[in-house]
């Protein structure tokens, strides 16, 4: 059943604006937080934070802290400590919740002023933390190994663990991330607000994939076209990509001066919080156009990836189990001939991959709430890659309510993007599916023609 054939382009979606977090939201997300750690018996957690490595940090206080690091200490009496560096110092008093600063200018910059403060360890007992039994470190990674404690694999560096264990010895000390984004972590459901939030991001990044496929043509280098990948100044998550012809080449994963030449292979990835886009294909416009030797690239790689995407969006449903999901792209999509090594879906937050219940054996359960990448990667040798890429949300009938209630241009772009997918590129998706961007599987793997896509109808 599957064509590709020209169809109606999705639309440019124009009129986004950013929605910020509630109070009440973020109020929320920490009486969570608290509850969670009374249920596991922690007295305290020890979060920290960089740039890369912030999310969950920022998920408490609204921000990141920039080109520093920092530790946010929460006691399960409420009671809250903010650890910063010199040039975040600042942030604390505009922080999303109430907690008493203090300097750390370890944090700093390389050769910034490092005024005697005293040391790691006279800093962090500085924290309250003398009276907990029992302390949670949270980092940004759920260790999930089979041959491993993973309660024992700490990703905080090792000057401030070494700190924590010297000043409490007696302590048990923990690996806690998954009070965040493990099986039932409080990052792993959004409400209404939190998806209204990152349908910003993820909408953008569906903005900015359609009009740069529009903007690729032979002679224009990979930076010409990748211009369009960013926009609205808005920070990305994840390295933005506009590849021609071989990549990495010379351990370069950015944009270059490489020129467009017919029969390349093509590929290009945004992100922003919320959501991600990738494409790939050949910079042909039909079929005789690609190289000798990839002629059968539709048969052989490009239609079962689009079969397998359609099958995710048919099945997906809240209530099911990851480990059932995985065997429905394993069924269509054998990964042995596929070539593809990760999970086929993940969660997305703040940043491009979270955590993901999809995966062997996996009995944890799909719910509502959850943000989701399409996120299925063919390797087939011989061959260009292929990506459509994007995101989905589960809501269940009260969170679409909610959702249709408190944001209903929102609402009215999601109906849109329902209705396209299901017209268009002949998809049927449930009522609990809303597709996070207008480009949700919309695949146009001869990129040099506009309006050749896949389709099921």
């Amino acid at each position: 059943m599957i064509q590709l054939k020209q169809i109606k382009a999705p639309a440019i979606e124009n009129k986004l604006s950013p929605v910020a977090l509630t109070d009440e939201t973020m109020a929320f997300r920490k009486t969570a937080l608290l509850g969670k750690m009374r249920e596991k018996g922690y007295d305290s957690l020890v979060i920290y934070a960089d740039l890369e490595h912030g999310s969950n940090f920022e998920y408490l206080t609204g921000f990141l802290p920039r080109f520093e690091e920092a530790l946010l200490i929460l006691h399960v009496t409420g009671e809250v400590y903010m650890v910063l560096g010199n040039e975040n110092l600042n942030k604390a008093s505009k922080a999303r919740l109430l907690a008493k600063a203090i300097h750390m200018p370890h944090f700093s910059l390389p050769n910034q002023p490092m005024p005697k403060k005293g040391t790691v360890e006279e800093i962090l007992g500085q924290c309250a933390l003398e009276n907990s039994k029992k302390i949670g470190l949270v980092g940004w990674k759920n260790f999930t190994s089979f041959t491993e404690d993973n309660a024992q694999l700490f990703e905080l560096p090792y000057y401030l663990v070494q700190a924590l264990k010297n000043l409490y010895p007696k302590v048990l000390m923990e690996n806690a991330t998954q009070l965040f984004i493990g099986e039932g972590g409080i990052r792993t459901r959004n409400n209404a607000n939190e998806f209204a939030h990152y349908e910003f991001g993820a909408a953008l990044a569906g903005r900015c994939i359609l009009q740069t496929m529009d903007q690729v043509e032979v002679g224009k280098t990979e930076m010409e076209v990748a211009k369009s990948l960013s926009d609205l100044g808005q920070a990305h998550n994840v390295v933005t990509i506009m590849a021609t012809g071989e990549r990495f080449e010379k351990a370069n994963i950015y944009p270059g001066s490489k020129v467009i030449k017919k029969g390349d292979r093509l590929s290009m990835t945004t992100g922003y919080k919320g959501g991600l886009q990738s494409r790939g294909g050949y910079a042909v416009s039909k079929l005789s156009e690609l190289p000798d030797a990839e002629k059968d690239y539709l048969e052989v790689v490009a239609k079962p990836y689009f079969n397998a995407v359609k099958t995710w969006l048919e099945t997906v449903k809240i209530g099911m189990l990851g480990q059932d999901l995985y065997n429905k792209v394993e069924e269509v999509l054998p990964k042995e001939k596929y070539g593809w090594t990760l999970n086929p879906g993940h969660l997305i937050a703040d940043e491009e991959w979270l955590s993901s219940p999809i995966y062997p054996a996996s009995t944890e359960k799909l719910k509502s709430g959850m943000l989701f990448q399409i996120d299925i990667i063919p390797s087939v040798q011989g061959y260009a890659g292929v990506s459509c890429e994007s995101g989905i949300f589960l809501a269940d009938e009260k969170l679409r309510a909610d959702i249709r209630q408190m944001y209903p241009e929102i609402w009215h772009r999601i109906q849109k993007r329902r209705k396209y997918i299901q017209n268009e590129l002949g998809i049927s998706l449930s009522e609990e599916i809303l597709p996070t961007s207008s480009a949700t599987a919309y695949l146009r793997p001869f990129m040099l023609d506009k309006y050749l896509a896949f389709t099921a109808r």
